[in-house]
């Protein structure tokens, strides 16, 4: 363990952008005054999940489009998107083209795997060729190939008044660094450093060892130096850390209470390891500023990091959000070495 931890150069949030089907406007809109109250606290990014048929942002690329044209300064990742349910082909023309309008600050977050629930949606989703697409990460490589300007066809030039390209158009030079990959495995974070990605880490980890006791901190940091023992720029390679953080100093105490209520839900999924992928939670950190700066100095694999994405928390009312966001850009932040990106 490093003798102190490195202090915090990027502070970031993650928000899933929940809407009421009723009125869908009105939660995509919420999302989006979140994100430009995030930028004028000084935070240095802002990450969107990626929620298919469920009431959460399904189309992260394109509510980042429009924040993209709302803010100016704090970065814009996805956190993450599941290639199974994309072409990396599309996509990588979206994403750069999203790139370019935004002057260079999205942060693409992907992950691999078959897509949820795949039984249920697979002949809605591939109706030809479910059984043939490839889940793996070979998927990644094809928007790595795309998105970093390979050859994508064997034919490019003059067709009438036609002009074609071999390459995927618009090509945004340096959003091939500025992709991430979700991983939460070894071998995941070891492949992510062998393919010259950045790594997102979570609150959720594969407990891979058979037999506890299981320490999400020392199994996490474990994970990011398999990464940077991977990547082209060994301790350089970036890594961002997304726990669970809610500080409480500018709470009410009715919010204070919601927000133990709703770690407290949560918290027996963190004593063991969770179903056939022996998946691992991080407590939801819940307190003032100095408490949780204490316990994040104290955490093995944030003593790793220089940047974190902390996530909020589901099932919250937008006025939540904001004293949330306040306290981390104002207390928390600062507590932990950080400065504001005005």
């Amino acid at each position: 363990m490093p003798p102190t931890p490195r202090p915090l150069r990027k502070l970031g949030f993650l928000t899933i952008g929940l809407f009421d089907a009723a009125d869908p406007r009105r939660g995509h809109e919420s999302t989006l005054e979140i994100i430009e109250l995030g930028e004028r606290l000084g935070f240095d990014s802002v990450w969107v999940r990626h929620r298919h048929l469920q009431y959460g942002i399904s189309s992260p690329v394109a509510v980042l489009a429009a924040a993209s044209q709302r803010t100016r300064r704090i970065e814009l990742g996805t956190a993450v998107t599941p290639l199974g349910w994309e072409n990396p082909l599309r996509l990588a023309e979206d994403l750069a083209t999203v790139d370019l309008l935004s002057g260079g600050r999205l942060n693409p977050g992907v992950s691999v795997g078959p897509p949820l629930h795949f039984d249920q949606v697979k002949d809605a989703l591939y109706p030809d060729t479910a059984d043939a697409e490839d889940f793996g990460y070979g998927r990644v490589e094809r928007l790595l190939a795309a998105v970093r300007g390979e050859p994508v066809t064997d034919f490019s030039g003059a067709e009438g008044f036609e002009v074609f390209s071999d390459r995927v158009q618009p090509h945004s030079p340096g959003l091939g660094s500025r992709l991430w990959y979700g991983g939460g495995s070894l071998r995941s974070a070891r492949w992510a450093g062998e393919h010259g990605m950045n790594l997102l880490t979570s609150s959720v980890v594969k407990a891979e060892q058979p037999e506890g006791p299981y320490d999400f901190a020392e199994i996490q940091r474990a994970q990011i130096r398999a990464f940077r023992a991977a990547h082209p720029d060994g301790e350089a390679a970036r890594v961002s850390q997304g726990l669970v953080v809610i500080p409480t100093d500018g709470a009410s105490p009715g919010q204070r209470a919601r927000y133990e209520e709703y770690a407290a839900q949560r918290t027996p999924r963190t004593t063991s390891p969770q179903g056939p992928a022996r998946l691992l939670f991080a407590p939801d950190l819940v307190g003032t500023s100095a408490e949780i700066a204490e316990r994040l100095h104290a955490h093995a694999a944030l003593r790793e990091v220089e940047e974190v994405a902390f996530a909020l928390p589901f099932t919250l009312e937008h006025e939540d959000y904001v004293q949330i966001l306040t306290d981390m850009a104002t207390k928390l932040g600062p507590a932990l070495g950080w400065r504001p990106g005005f």
